[in-house]
């Protein structure tokens, strides 16, 4: 049974809610005004908002706390939520409503900040790896957005995680959605959630709601369409409107997005919105390409092969000197999944308690120079370094106005890159013929 405090100054209002919740089975204690001392062991407390107005923060660190409006405004609601409150009901209220708003905000318990938290592991002891954890433990505490920006298997989702971990929501869920994988049409049905319309009696809870209080990680961020990059600006805000919904209900959720394009150059050509990329944008992490960091690599290989001789129960197995050699020589253009891959086929093919050999890990070193993999690594490679290669490779053949229509940007973009990367233009070209007009 749920000891519930109701704060209400309006006797016959505060009798009727409590007696409707008491038929639920809530214990429920009446008081018409705040007392903090009779508040000490509360799960749940729902107070007239006037009544707890600058006393928001300290009442949310003794128990959950759900504000009840008089006069409801978005403002007050977003203030309230920042200040630690779990949910904001306009009264009058329905049993049901506030029933509900018990629910979610008891289900992690109250927000305090976390002394003991949950560490990621994260492998490497390069100075790239320092400054990242270092950042890590600045940013986690914060409730700002962040956005991720890195090559495929670099550890986006890892560092997400260890900023979730770093954070006072730790104790709430950090929930995970790869924007590519669902369908445009049921994207935002899937993070909004549906409201009950016609034949639909039951309202359907999105991601941003089941992340309320916690950290939703929005992975490739560049693939959401435009209709939900509308209403994901507005949970960035501070609120959530549902599928079918007219009006907005305010949200407590901390973004992370991460993203390996170039989010900037596509918010110059009309495919990203701009509004969300500066709210996203607020704090930023670019993670290095495993190849950057080769100081790592023997550390994670390592890391990754106890792992994998544990979950296929082949152990004794260890890497042998050709195979550290031959994966600090090789490029890794699939990053760490790549290299994790590599070790799991090699547990696989390998006797028990041998060495790994390089025919083993199936790397080859000396394809590093071949065109082929000179191909796939530009297309692992970072954007900037993509750009410089194109403009360099195409910029005798083609004018300024073809190259830029190739890179899918804007002609002053084009010449605004090049004067930012030192490309300047020749002054003397065999272009192609120009396009007729």
């Amino acid at each position: 049974m749920t000891r519930f405090l109701l704060i209400d100054k309006d006797a016959a209002r505060r009798v009727l809610m409590a007696s409707e919740l008491r038929e639920q089975g809530f214990e429920v204690e009446e008081h018409d005004n705040l007392n903090i001392d009779s508040i000490s062991g509360a799960e749940a407390i729902a107070a007239l908002d006037e009544l707890v107005a600058d006393r928001v923060r300290s009442v949310s660190d003794i128990a959950p706390l759900i504000l009840l409006a008089e006069q409801p405004n978005v403002r007050a609601s977003v203030a309230a939520l920042q200040a630690g409150a779990k949910d904001y009901l306009p009264l009058p209220t329905t049993t049901s409503d506030l029933m509900a708003a018990i629910e979610r905000a008891t289900a992690y318990g109250v927000r305090r900040p976390v002394r003991a938290r949950e560490t990621v592991e994260m492998i490497g002891s390069s100075e790239i790896m320092n400054t990242l954890r270092q950042r890590i433990a600045k940013v986690g505490p914060t409730d700002s957005t962040v956005l991720i920006l890195g090559q495929s298997g670099t550890g986006k989702e890892l560092v997400a995680r260890g900023i979730h971990a770093a954070s006072n929501r730790s104790h709430a869920p950090l929930i995970t959605l790869n924007c590519a994988t669902v369908p445009a049409n049921l994207i935002e049905a899937e993070l909004f959630g549906l409201a009950a319309y016609e034949n639909r009696q039951r309202e359907t809870t999105g991601l941003v709601e089941a992340a309320s209080g916690g950290t939703l990680f929005l992975d490739e961020i560049a693939e959401l369409p435009a209709s939900a990059q509308a209403r994901l600006l507005q949970v960035v805000q501070g609120e959530n409107r549902k599928v079918g919904q007219a009006q907005s209900m305010p949200v407590d959720v901390r973004i992370i997005a991460a993203t390996h394009k170039d989010l900037k150059t596509l918010t110059e050509t009309g495919d990203f919105r701009s509004d969300l990329f500066y709210r996203l944008n607020v704090l930023c992490f670019e993670l290095s390409p495993l190849r950057g960091r080769r100081k790592d690599i023997i550390d994670i290989a390592e890391q990754l092969l106890v792992e994998t001789c544990k979950r296929l129960d082949k152990p004794g197995l260890v890497l042998g000197e050709q195979a550290k050699e031959a994966m600090l020589e090789y490029h890794w253009p699939g990053n760490v999944r790549e290299l994790g891959n590599a070790i799991e086929r090699a547990v696989i093919l390998a006797d028990d308690g041998a060495v790994i050999t390089q025919s083993l890990l199936a790397i080859d070193t000396s394809s590093n120079q071949t065109t082929e993999t000179e191909d796939a690594d530009e297309k692992q490679t970072s954007l900037e370094d993509y750009f410089v290669r194109f403009v360099q490779e195409n910029e005798d053949f083609l004018t300024e106005t073809q190259l830029a229509a190739q890179l899918g940007i804007s002609r002053k973009s084009l010449w605004e890159r090049r004067q930012r990367l030192n490309i300047p233009r020749k002054k003397t070209q065999q272009r192609g013929l120009r396009e007729q007009s």
